[in-house]
């Protein structure tokens, strides 16, 4: 039986059959580059490419495969309690904006499906935010109030489809729930259809010039283009220092086959517990898969994540008894700290970079946004919402001010603290202790050393400073990735960037020159 690590892949990427693209061998011209193959940035070369322009799509790894590939595929204008935080904080406006335009985008997918033939099980269902703590009624009670003020059937309820009981919940009817990677699939074969270019395994390192601006790749070659859109989850080429303003965390992910007569008919979230988010979707023998979300933790911190994975197996078995594990995947999604999604022009770029990042867990809708707004401020077409999403929007950090100082402490800390723990231990200990699939940070040959010990006990070691801001890494034992805790750039046992704002890969280091290569001792573990 393979280890379990080896099956950490997400169903959607298991069942989606993406098509596949070479990489970028010689320059290419456009009118815009896209950088980026999740939703947002597939969803923005499609629209500009329905526009008649010139599209060329830079994808680092695989379509899809980083956030949108790990998605939960949730289509809902219901964020948790998004619309009276909005309402307290903006205004009325501002939350009647944010639920149109994210209901837009709900509707933009039904649209889209639809005129391109794409079967993607695609299906109407209620959201639902509950909570099971009666301390939390009120806070729902005004949830529901500002969803409906804002345009949403919205209402309060008490009763829903889970089978345990709850105290209260916000409802919204006519959500919606996809295989959201089928989805894309329809949309990046007619995106080929209409000119558009794509290239996986193509990381974009550099940008040059004003316009056009040249975008130079990892191998030398780039791409030249009158426009350029970073949709890379954490903007790469960050102008405007939205890194400031970003905060990551990430979510476990289980899921697992659930008899028909056990589909909750909905889709629900709650924060309480560590959050807990669930959902189904079919299965081709005409049952579901049940898929349960929890665990939120920050990248990079050192957490337990097998253990994480243990509890939200242990809770589904508790809610829904019978249930067995068949899959299982790790999320990662980025907040701005005033809680809005930032779509738009980078005005610190010079006017022609455009970004779409900060969608804090709701990328469906956020990404289908995306596209249609950066399309029609590509090609100056009036947008209703583009205010609202804008990177240079006033009040983004005075209005969140203690979640912005909050996350520039916390980074602050991580750079400081987590070097200091790193010289706190010695080329000895911690690696001789060991064990095959586990990982460390140590001091050695003069600075912080990330080790990792594989299946067949040969260390691995790599320098454990960030490439993006210089930030010391930590171990994940659930995904075997090390992980960043300032900025969320993740990183293979071999230093290859998984997941950015990093561009360059962590050093390798030799581990018998550090004098790292002692081979564990199993009468060093007393459960051995």
């Amino acid at each position: 039986m393979k280890p379990i690590h080896d099956q950490n892949r997400s169903y959607w990427m298991q069942t989606a059959g993406m098509p596949s693209f070479a990489p970028l061998t010689t320059d290419a011209e456009a009118d815009v580059v896209v950088v980026g193959g999740g939703i947002a940035g597939i969803s923005t070369a499609w629209e500009l490419a329905r526009a008649g322009l010139g599209v060329v799509l830079l994808e680092a790894d695989r379509l899809a495969g980083g956030v949108t590939g790990h998605t939960t595929g949730k289509v809902t204008a219901l964020h948790t309690t998004v619309y009276d935080t909005l309402r307290t904080q903006r205004g009325e406006d501002a939350a009647r904006l944010y639920a149109e335009s994210q209901s837009a985008a709900l509707e933009h997918v039904f649209e889209v499906a639809r005129e391109l033939g794409t079967d993607c099980d695609l299906e109407r269902r209620p959201a639902l935010t509950y909570c099971e703590d009666p301390d939390g009624v009120e806070a729902l009670r005004a949830e529901a109030e500002a969803a409906r003020a804002a345009g949403l059937d919205a209402s309060f309820v008490t009763e829903t489809g889970l089978p345990y009981p709850v105290a209260g919940a916000v409802r919204v009817e006519d959500q919606a729930q996809f295989h959201p990677l089928a989805y894309l699939r329809g949309v990046v074969e007619d995106l080929v259809a209409r000119g558009g270019r794509i290239h996986e395994h193509t990381r974009v390192t550099e940008a040059h010039g004003g316009a056009p601006r040249r975008l130079t790749t990892s191998t030398g070659t780039g791409v030249s283009a009158r426009h350029v859109v970073v949709a890379t989850h954490h903007p790469v080429f960050d102008h405007a220092r939205l890194a400031t303003r970003l905060t990551q965390h990430r979510d476990l992910v289980i899921a697992g086959p659930l008899p028909p007569d056990q589909d909750p008919q909905g889709m629900y979230i709650t924060r309480e517990g560590g959050k807990r988010s669930v959902r189904t979707t079919p299965l081709g023998d005409g049952g579901r898969l049940l898929i349960v979300t929890g665990e939120a933790f920050a990248p990079g911190t050192g957490e337990d994540t097998e253990a994480g994975y243990a509890r939200l197996r242990s809770w589904a078995q508790e809610h829904f008894p019978g249930f067995e594990v068949s899959h299982r995947w790790a999320a990662q999604d980025n907040s701005a700290t005033d809680g809005l999604p930032v779509i738009g022009r980078m005005r610190a770029g010079g006017g022609n970079i455009y970004v779409a990042t900060g969608f804090a867990g709701w990328g469906m809708t956020g990404g289908v946004l995306a596209g249609r707004l950066i399309a029609s401020l590509v090609t100056e077409t009036e947008d209703p919402w583009a205010a609202l999403y804008d990177p240079g929007r006033a009040g983004a950090v005075v209005g969140s001010a203690s979640t912005f100082l909050k996350a520039q402490w916390d980074t602050g800390k991580h750079f400081v603290k987590d070097r200091l723990d790193a010289l706190g231990h010695g080329t000895n200990g911690p690696v001789d202790e060991l064990r095959p699939g586990e990982g460390t940070v140590v001091r050695a040959g003069g600075g912080p050393c990330a080790v990792h010990r594989d299946d067949q006990g040969e260390l691995h070691a790599l320098s454990a400073v960030c490439t993006h801001m210089g930030c010391v890494v930590a171990f994940n034992n659930g995904e075997r990735t090390w992980e960043c805790p300032c900025h969320g750039s993740r990183f293979g046992i071999d230093g290859e960037v998984l997941q950015g704002p990093a561009l360059r890969p962590l050093e390798r280091r030799d581990p018998a020159e550090l004098g790292l290569d002692r081979a564990p001792d199993p009468g060093d573990h007393p459960d051995a």
